[in-house]
C-alpha cells in the first residue's frame, strides 16, 4: 500500500509579468494555501504576495540556478511529507529561461504529484501581439553571448520556418537586433517591452528599422519575436525527373541517387524513389 499522503503536492504557480490584476483566484489560492513558497528572489515575491494581502512570513524560501540542485532533494522530501510546496519565478511562469527544471523532474521522478496554476507567460503575452504567426513558433531562451554561439545560432534561424521568440537584455537588444539585420535585414519581427506594465511598447517592422528605433537606450523586460524564415518552394517532377537522370547517368545505384537527389532538393524520399523507379522503366 502506497503510504505516501494524498494531500503532498507540488504546485507550479504562473504570476503576473507585472500588472498584479493578472494574479488569477486560482493562483492567489495556491499561494495563500502552500505550506512553503519557493521562490527566484524572496524579496519580490514577498512583495507581491503583499500587495494581495497574503502572509508569507516564515514560508518563503530561495530557489535560484545555483541552489536548485541542493533543493530539489529538500522540495522532494517535503511533498513525501504531504506538504504543499508552491513553486513561482520572478514573473510569468516557472521553468521558461527560469529555475525549476530539476525540481520539477526529482518530484515526478519520486513518484509525486506535480501540478500547475497557469498563467501569465511573457513568451505568450509577445507572440499574440507581434503580428506574426503564432500557430507554430519555437521558444529560444536568451540569445547567445559568444560570437560563435551566435553564428551557429543564426545559421539554425536561416532555415527555421516557425516564428521565433526570444528573450533579450536591455542593454543587448541593440547589438542583437544589428546582429540579425545584417544576416536577415528584411525579415519581419516585433520587440515588445515592459508587457503589462504601464510603460508597455510593442514595435513591429523589419528588423533593418527596428535596429535603428533600438539604437539608443532600452530599460525594461524586451521579448523579440522574429518570422521564420520562407519554405522553399517543392521541387517539381520535372526537377526531380533531370537531377536523378543526372546522378544515374554518373553509374551510381538507384539507392544512391535516391538519397543524393532528395537531401539536395529536399524533397520526400519516397517521392524520389518513384521518379527514379520511372525512370529505370524508361526504355
Amino acid at each position: 500500500m502506497d503510504a505516501t499522503p494524498a494531500s503532498g503536492r507540488l504546485v507550479v504557480v504562473a504570476t503576473p509579468l507585472g500588472n498584479l490584476g493578472d494574479l488569477s483566484e486560482r493562483a492567489l489560492a495556491a499561494l495563500t494555501d502552500a505550506d512553503v513558497v519557493y521562490c527566484e528572489d524572496t524579496r519580490r515575491t514577498r512583495q507581491l504576495l503583499a500587495a494581495r494581502r497574503i502572509d508569507g512570513a516564515g514560508r518563503l524560501e530561495s530557489l535560484h540556478e545555483h541552489n536548485e540542485a541542493q533543493r530539489a532533494g529538500e522540495i522532494v522530501a517535503r511533498v513525501a511529507r504531504g506538504e504543499t510546496v508552491a513553486l513561482v519565478s520572478d514573473a510569468g511562469t516557472p521553468l521558461v529561461s527560469d529555475p525549476g527544471a530539476r525540481v520539477v523532474a526529482a518530484v515526478a521522478e519520486a513518484g509525486l504529484v506535480v501540478t500547475t496554476v497557469p498563467g501569465p507567460s511573457a513568451v505568450v503575452a509577445a507572440l499574440s501581439v507581434s503580428g506574426l504567426a503564432a500557430e507554430r513558433f519555437c521558444f529560444e531562451g536568451f540569445f547567445p553571448r559568444r560570437a560563435a554561439e551566435q553564428r551557429a545560432r543564426l545559421e539554425e534561424w536561416a532555415r527555421e520556418t516557425r516564428t521565433i521568440v526570444f528573450f533579450e537584455s536591455p542593454r543587448r537588444l541593440g547589438a542583437t537586433l544589428a546582429s540579425l539585420a545584417a544576416r536577415f535585414p528584411d525579415r519581419p519581427a516585433a520587440v515588445a517591452r515592459e508587457l503589462t506594465k504601464l510603460y508597455e511598447e510593442v514595435v513591429r517592422g523589419p528588423l533593418a528599422e527596428l535596429v535603428t528605433r533600438f539604437a539608443g537606450e532600452v530599460r525594461g523586460e524586451v521579448v523579440v519575436v522574429l518570422a521564420g524564415a520562407r519554405a522553399a518552394a517543392a521541387p517539381s517532377r520535372e526537377a526531380l525527373e533531370d537531377a536523378v537522370a543526372a546522378a544515374l547517368a554518373r553509374g551510381v545505384s538507384t539507392r544512391e541517387a535516391v538519397e543524393e537527389v532528395a537531401g539536395a532538393l529536399g524533397a520526400p524520399r519516397r517521392e524520389v524513389y518513384d521518379v527514379a523507379l520511372a525512370l529505370r522503366g524508361r526504355p
